[in-house]
């Protein structure tokens, strides 16, 4: 049995990794966390998979959480407040944490888990675009990590084709390492193909529909604007290690090959699998062994194609933001996610244009002067200020 921790238990992440727990069957669930939006799915959880310790963020629902486990037969321990994943993520050190929080509010959880000596298996990106210095400080061995969103999980995966002695993932390997880029395979979104003056008058309406993923509101118009991408880009940077210049995003729209490497030889692997979000959340549960009938493989039996296409830079800015905020200082990617939610925000709100929404983060980008060493509470204030600063801007 693996003992797991789930952060974020009733979102999309959470929900689907206890699917897979309830498919193998071979998971000890040591405890759950959620934000306290979803109290009866809460409960109903920690009943089924008889878990000790449950936590959400909001305590004044800490009595409607005590009964609602008392309906669903759970006896569960509740913790609550801003630091209840925290202490939760800190549950399982021989076990795996699985950090599915939305949002930066989800560093310091990451934080405890690999302090703790758990394996984490990490779904929220702004872990590393927020404070990827400060996890990797906290890490305790090498190789502690493993991704769990599709690109970064279909990376790790092609590493292990070649030589890769860097990143956070990877285990220490001796020798020069053989990986000369990484591919980042994007959708393309709702505007894939669109010049830059088709997109002035877009509405919250035609952004919020993606041709592959259903995903929140914000996930979903970064999605469209391809800043999702950029955000996986500062991710993969840090995780494994790569310069931002030799990380390749290129546009694929059936969203089956969900990313690649390329070695110095010249060969280049690739991880394909239809879309579907239990493959690499189950990879991250067990990494790295596989487990049996996971996710539907693809059909060879009958025609096919593939396409890719370049990024248009242009049309598409957030990719260039993405590697000017890695470049210019540790707590810039913070600053980047935290101005690009707030006019995300104002854009869904009908206070900013489409096309504005990327000229407000740059504008934020170019006035922030970031410090050369972070703490967790430099990085608290980066956000407060680019929050503060793209509100003005958006007002």
């Amino acid at each position: 049995m693996i003992d797991i921790v789930i952060l974020g238990s009733t979102g999309s992440i959470g929900t689907q990794a206890l699917d897979v727990a309830r498919q193998q069957g071979n998971f000890n669930v040591r405890g759950l966390s959620a934000g306290g939006g979803n109290l009866a799915l809460l409960a109903q959880q920690a009943a089924e998979f008889n878990v000790p310790v449950v936590g959400i963020a909001d305590p004044s629902k800490a009595d409607e959480l005590a009964q609602a486990l008392k309906s669903a037969g759970s006896e569960a321990e509740i913790m609550t407040g801003e630091n209840a994943s925290e202490q939760i993520g800190a549950l399982v050190p021989s076990g795996t944490v699985l950090n599915g929080i939305t949002g930066s509010i989800g560093l310091k959880p990451t934080l405890a888990a690999l302090r703790a000596g758990s394996t984490l298996a990490l779904a929220n990106k702004e872990s590393m675009v927020a404070g990827g210095t400060l996890v990797k400080e906290a890490m305790t061995r090498p190789g502690q990590i493993v991704p769990v969103d599709s690109e970064h999980s279909a990376i790790a995966q092609a590493l292990l084709g070649g030589r890769h002695e860097k990143g956070l993932t990877s285990p220490v390997v001796t020798g020069k390492s053989e990986v000369k880029k990484l591919v980042l395979t994007a959708s393309g979104g709702p505007f894939r193909g669109k010049k830059r003056d088709e997109l002035t008058g877009v509405t919250a309406e035609q952004a919020l529909k993606h041709p592959t993923w259903a995903m929140g509101p914000v996930v979903t118009i970064n999605s469209s604007s391809l800043m999702n991408k950029g955000l996986e880009l500062i991710e993969a940077s840090l995780l494994f290690d790569i310069d931002p210049d030799d990380i390749v995003p290129v546009v694929h729209p059936q969203s089956v090959i969900h990313s690649m490497v390329e070695f110095i030889d010249g060969s280049t692997l690739a991880q394909a699998s239809p879309p579907d979000m239990k493959l690499p959340i189950a990879l991250g549960l067990t990494w790295p062994e596989r487990m049996e009938g996971i996710a539907t493989p693809c059909s060879w039996d009958s025609p096919v194609q593939w396409t890719f296409e370049p990024v248009d830079h242009e049309t598409f800015p957030a990719l260039s933001l993405a590697k000017q905020a890695l470049k210019a200082g540790p707590l810039h990617p913070a600053v980047l996610n935290a101005a690009n939610e707030e006019a995300v925000d104002a854009f869904l709100r009908g206070r900013l244009g489409y096309l504005e929404m990327a000229s407000l983060v740059e504008q934020v980008l170019g006035e922030f002067d970031s410090p050369s060493v972070i703490t967790l509470d430099e990085v608290a204030a980066a956000e407060d200020w680019a929050r503060a600063r793209a509100r003005e801007i958006a007002a």
